[in-house]
């Protein structure tokens, strides 16, 4: 099955090539009345217009001889059948909707081209498209690449960004924009699939950091995505498990946790801040200096060190008024939408209103 590009490539190589043997087959006719036959240029061009477009005028010359007869048919017929063939290729262009869809791939392209900072999903099957449902719901900027053209069209039905392509090939990841990219899911069928697209993706961005989290289906893939360089690695049967494990022991738990992620609960969520250098007034202090639950309500859940210095990934849950807030440290908070947002405005001054991810679900 073609994908929309490929029939609309198709159909413009065939009026191209058909064009092009249009003109030939005028050249063609002009040239022959006029160096076989002698006649005038204007006769000559003229002869084989309304040969080629049959529109039945009277000939210029009288055709005295059967050769001219013979090749005066042959340019008529060729003529009737390239004209045919145009026409076919262009109805089919115009019924079949390429040309209108081929504009809206390239609108989709250039924003694609705009963005920053997405995330890329390879894969739309049923894990895939449950992640492509989650950010959008969330207004997250993200690509999603997928080799099924009927998934796709699905897809593009429900307003994602989509690139058709094999995601273990860097030529689409540099489609979906992958230097720009904060971060890449890798949902593929298969864990060899998922190998190669991490491995391709951490190839393309040597220069910067970009995250990776990785689908496995066995304990061997998780273990080989980890080697890979995979961020992080899920596997939808030991999640699950742990998930219905979980939620029989601690129906309430699970139920309240799954409120903080999702917003079912439309009350609290739970959300993460950097600090960078706009945090630079609260770098060094305490919690208890630096009061973000008395200037925003924000609880901080805990505290996770960066990869550098002292305390290397260190993670540190339920910190006390004693904790240090320390450069790269990532907070982990909970709160309703307008505390988080009074925090991110504490934090990060410098960044635009939309910096944090609230869900809009429907209540």
């Amino acid at each position: 099955m073609y994908s929309i590009q490929q029939q609309y490539l198709r159909l413009k190589k065939q009026l191209l090539v058909g064009s092009f043997s249009l003109l030939g087959l005028c050249l063609g006719g002009a040239t022959w009345y006029k160096v076989v036959e002698q006649w005038s240029m204007s006769d000559a061009i003229y002869m084989t217009l309304i040969s080629i477009s049959t529109v039945g005028f009277g000939e210029v010359r009288p055709l005295d001889s059967d050769r001219l007869r013979f090749f005066t048919i042959t340019l008529i017929v060729l003529g009737v059948i390239n004209i045919g063939y145009i026409v076919n290729r262009f109805t089919e262009a115009i019924i079949g909707g390429y040309v209108q869809e081929w504009r809206k791939l390239q609108e989709q392209q250039k924003r694609i081209d705009s963005l920053q900072e997405h995330y890329i999903i390879c894969g739309l099957g049923r894990t895939g498209m449950q992640v492509a449902k989650e950010f959008f719901e969330e207004n997250i900027p993200f690509v999603v690449i997928d080799s099924n053209p009927e998934q796709i069209a699905a897809a593009r039905k429900l307003g994602y960004t989509c690139i058709e392509g094999d995601a273990t090939l860097d030529e689409s990841l540099y489609a979906a924009k992958i230097e720009q990219a904060a971060c890449l899911v890798a949902a593929l069928r298969s864990d060899a699939e998922n190998l190669y697209t991490v491995l391709s993706a951490k190839t393309l961005c040597e220069k910067k950091k970009l995250r990776t989290v990785a689908r496995a289906s066995t304990e061997e893939g998780l273990r080989k995505l980890k080697r890979a360089g995979a961020d992080e690695v899920v596997s939808p049967y030991i999640t699950g498990g742990r998930r219905l494990a979980a939620s029989a022991l601690r129906p309430q738990v699970m139920d309240f946790v799954d409120g903080l992620f999702t917003g079912s609960e439309k009350s609290y969520y739970i959300e993460e801040i950097r600090l960078d250098q706009e945090c630079g007034e609260y770098i060094g202090k305490t919690l208890i200096e630096a009061r973000l639950r008395v200037q925003s309500g924000a609880l901080v859940l805990a505290i996770r060190r960066s990869d550098r210095g002292q305390f290397e990934g260190k993670l540190i849950p339920g910190p006390t008024g004693e904790t240090m807030l320390m450069f790269d440290d990532t907070l982990i908070c909970m709160g309703t939408p307008e505390q988080l947002r009074k925090l991110n405005n504490l934090l990060l001054p410098k960044r635009t209103k939309d910096q944090l991810r609230m869900p809009e679900r429907e209540p």
